[in-house]
């Protein structure tokens, strides 16, 4: 898989090439592990000890779009990921969380809608679908961020609830 391919989306279960779910496998599961075993490492022996991980989920762990086998499952990975390293880390002043985000303004939404006839719909049906700007997700992310240790949002998700679509003002 090359960057800029559809990530997990648009193939069948049957007929995903093992190459492309290693990729998003590689990308969204044991990218994620590696950065927050790494943090883990810095985080229990600095002075003091402890720090936040937030990892990046998607509201496809909650409803999957068809064909998106591995993307979803990926996220599906994040999310145990996030519960056990929020385990691990509580004797290190460690506390993580996760964001799952539905439909923000990025290249991976745009290429969906793009063509006007939106997204595919659990029933296979196309519908458009709202787009949230990605500044309400930075903020949800600095609100998370700015919690002081004691306390964590282990969970949060924020989706689009109002239109526009991709391109209209």
């Amino acid at each position: 898989m090359t960057p800029g391919t559809n990530r997990g989306y648009g193939t069948g279960s049957e007929d995903i090439p093992y190459e492309e779910w290693k990729a998003v496998m590689d990308i969204n599961v044991t990218g994620a592990f590696l950065c927050s075993r790494e943090a883990f490492r810095i985080m229990k022996s600095q002075a003091p000890m402890g720090g936040r991980i937030i990892n990046n989920g998607s509201i496809s762990a909650h409803a999957p779009r068809p064909n998106s086998a591995s993307y979803t499952t990926s996220k599906h990975a994040i999310t145990g990921l996030t519960k056990t390293l929020s385990l691990d880390g509580r004797k290190y002043d460690i506390a993580c969380c996760q964001i799952d985000i539905g439909n923000a303004a990025t290249d991976l939404i745009k290429s969906i809608l793009e063509d006007g006839a939106g997204a595919t719909q659990a029933n296979g049906t196309k519908a458009m679908e709202p787009v949230l700007d990605l500044e309400h997700v930075a903020q949800a992310i600095v609100q998370m961020a700015e919690l002081p240790l004691e306390a964590n949002i282990q969970f949060m998700t924020i989706m689009a609830t109002k239109m526009p679509f991709i391109g209209r003002g």
